[in-house]
């Protein structure tokens, strides 16, 4: 089967002085049109620019190849001028499904949102979030004492999943990572894996005594009562690698860090 085409590049920055000149650079030894007629979106920046980007262009059937001009990069490309056309030719491509959140909050209102890394709930006051999980409408932990709890998707799970002392997951495994923030009860668990089609469920315990932020990225929302967290059937977003340092690859070498 013939490869689609990756002739069509379209060239956007963080806006850092740096990813700036970059694609000032790129766009005259390689062309650039816009982001609507580009096969493929070359992102320049960090980390989160690069998930900013993957969530304009969900589900319009763009690739989007990160080159590293930010600081951690992990899910960027090494960023290099020279041969452009030959390493997108060969890169491998990832197939990245959001999280769909629903909130409903305190006022009765509900907010929608979709969450490439990861959705969040956190305490809002001093005192510790008392929340209860359900997963597929049956109840797994009656009430976890903590400073907050989340579910990360596979491409998410090297950011706060990872801070938080969740797994790292490859990006191709057919699970969530259900990691908790600071538990303060039941004191040994720290988390779950979890099928990638389960519908999660978080209740919020004395809600007005103990309120809850969530974040489902960067869409937040104050004072939550319920939130459900399941995977997109619908939404998908296409990431490219470089062959010789495959998303496989830099999750072996992240587990053996020390």
């Amino acid at each position: 089967m013939t490869p689609e085409p990756r002739d069509k590049f379209a060239f956007v920055s963080s806006g850092a002085p740096d990813a700036e000149a970059a694609v000032a650079r790129l766009a005259k030894k390689y062309g650039s049109v816009p982001v609507t007629e580009a096969d493929v979106v070359i992102a320049l920046g960090g980390d989160g620019f690069l998930l900013q980007t993957l969530r304009e262009t969900m589900s319009t059937g763009k690739q989007v190849y990160g080159m590293n001009r930010g600081t951690v990069g992990f899910l960027m490309n090494e960023f290099n001028e020279d041969d452009l056309r030959e390493r997108i030719d060969v890169a491998v491509p990832e197939t990245i499904r959001p999280l769909q959140m629903d909130a409903t909050l305190a006022d009765g209102s509900n907010l929608k949102a979709l969450a490439i890394n990861e959705v969040a709930l956190w305490r809002q006051s001093y005192q510790t979030a008392k929340i209860r999980i359900s997963i597929d409408d049956k109840v797994r932990l009656e009430e976890l004492n903590c400073d907050g709890v989340m579910v990360a998707t596979p491409a998410g799970s090297t950011a706060y999943n990872l801070s938080a002392h969740g797994p790292i997951l490859p990006l191709d495994a057919p699970l969530l990572a259900l990691t908790p923030v600071s538990p303060f009860r039941p004191r040994r668990w720290r988390g779950a894996l979890i099928p990638e089609d389960a519908v999660v469920r978080f209740d919020i315990l004395e809600a007005d005594k103990r309120p809850v932020n969530v974040a489902a990225d960067h869409t937040e929302a104050k004072s939550v009562l319920t939130v459900t967290v399941q995977q997109s059937r619908r939404e998908t977003a296409t990431l490219l690698f470089d062959a010789s340092h495959s998303w496989s690859e830099r999750i072996l070498t992240e587990q053996f860090r020390y």
